[in-house]
């Protein structure tokens, strides 16, 4: 099927087209013309008035399958991905049993490659993501991983790290370190502020983070090799990321869309649906983080997406799960925090990190975009989740800017609510 975008205003930085608006034409899923005004081909189909941009990629998401379908399968959430303007995800192992060998990856590589998006296993780190022996990350790698980690579990023993960081350098792997300090944490649920102590809530010290981030520095440096760290949340971790890349080292880190969404302040209706890990933190935090996007510090922001079925979520605060679903609100929130041209490259950055091929929007090239639009202001529903779960932070909040859907893979995937 051909399709022709017509007036599609193109924002790539790479493109010679930057920030122009132009007709396209898109044959047997490759950019054939970039022209001022494109006659549509008979049977074409043609999409009006949109942005465009290479397709965005999530560094965080989570789907459950194998193991936990009821939570979220591979299909919907795939196609959850494609609604909200992914065009490439990295799914983390948070899986049963984890994914952390080579038949694993293959598993999910090959029960996903029918659809428009991509889907790129994170491998688990050491074995069922104990901490204890380190996983067959060779093997997962050439089977397809782009990277190794366990889920929100952090690296507790130290030479782990400098012998993952070491062995992974060979063949270009790429260590991601979630940055917690359990024994710091302790029974903690939310950020350590003056609003988890009023509403009775034990806290969890900035301090648990900013530590692992200062130790997973101070291993790179020593040991070489690439590292992420993923999902920030505190001034202090902040800085020390600018300073260590100063340095000339090969890190990275991301920050989630509720960290700069939301403060600590929404505690007051004991939703657990804000119950997150790391904890939303207090508004000058939050601040800082807005302006680190800015600043180029935070490399790329990711939904952090994890479904949780009604019963992990229906509980007490103290008892409930951490996390929240995300992919349905990356755009329309980044969108408020920074510009246009920002936002994409914030969500397009981790493709080139975890060597995903990308392309400039220019003639001969595959296509492989995202269309949306920058200016529709809306308020985010349950109705508008795609995910099976609904444990969202995000009902009720502001939204700026809709996602259209995505061509990749030759297909055309529009949002049937638009």
């Amino acid at each position: 099927m051909d399709i022709v975008l017509k007036s599609a205003h193109i924002i790539d930085e790479t493109s010679v087209y930057h920030n122009t608006v132009k007709d396209i034409l898109i044959v047997d899923g490759v950019i054939a013309k970039i022209e001022d005004t494109i006659v549509p081909p008979q049977f074409s189909k043609v999409v009006e008035k949109v942005w465009v941009s290479q397709g965005w990629t999530d560094s965080s998401v989570c789907f459950g399958e194998p193991g936990f379908e009821e939570r979220e399968t591979l299909e919907n959430g795939m196609q959850t991905a494609q609604k909200s303007g992914f065009t490439n995800v990295l799914l983390n192992p948070l899986t049963h049993p984890v994914v952390d060998s080579q038949s694993a990856v293959v598993y999910i590589k090959e029960k996903t490659k029918h659809f428009a998006a991509q889907a790129h296993p994170i491998g688990a780190l050491t074995l069922e993501s104990k901490g204890e022996y380190l996983a067959e990350l060779f093997d997962m790698k050439k089977a397809g991983a782009v990277a190794f980690g366990d889920y929100k579990k952090p690296i507790s023993n130290s030479n782990l790290l400098k012998i993952a960081l070491q062995y992974t350098q060979p063949f270009g792997g790429i260590v991601i370190s979630f940055p917690n300090d359990t024994k710091i944490m302790g029974k903690g649920v939310v950020n350590e502020h003056i609003e988890g102590t009023r509403l009775g809530l034990k806290g969890i010290p900035a301090l648990a983070e900013y530590l692992c981030v200062a130790r997973d520095l101070a291993i790179l440096e020593y040991a070489g090799g690439k590292l992420h760290i993923p999902t920030i949340s505190t001034a202090q971790s902040v800085s020390l990321i600018a300073e260590a890349k100063a340095k000339g080292l090969d890190v990275t880190c991301s920050v989630a869309i509720g960290q700069i969404a939301l403060t600590d302040e929404v505690l007051e209706t004991f939703n657990t649906n804000y119950k997150m890990l790391p904890p939303l933190r207090d508004a000058q935090t939050v601040q800082i983080l807005r302006e680190a996007l800015n600043q180029g510090v935070i490399d790329f922001v990711t939904s952090d997406h994890n479904p949780l079925d009604i019963e992990l979520k229906f509980k007490e605060f103290d008892l409930a799960a951490f996390g929240s679903i995300g992919l349905e609100n990356v755009w329309g929130i980044l969108n408020q925090y920074v510009s246009v041209e920002r936002a994409v490259k914030l969500l397009t950055a981790a493709r080139m990190r975890f060597g995903i091929p990308a392309a400039p929007i220019a003639v001969g090239t595959l296509a492989d975009l995202t269309l949306f639009t920058p200016e529709d202001e809306w308020i985010f529903e349950e109705k508008d989740i795609f995910s099976f779960s609904k444990n969202s932070a995000f009902i009720g909040a502001q939204m700026k800017g809709r996602v259209k859907g995505i061509i990749a893979q030759k297909q055309l995937i529009l949002n049937e609510k638009e």
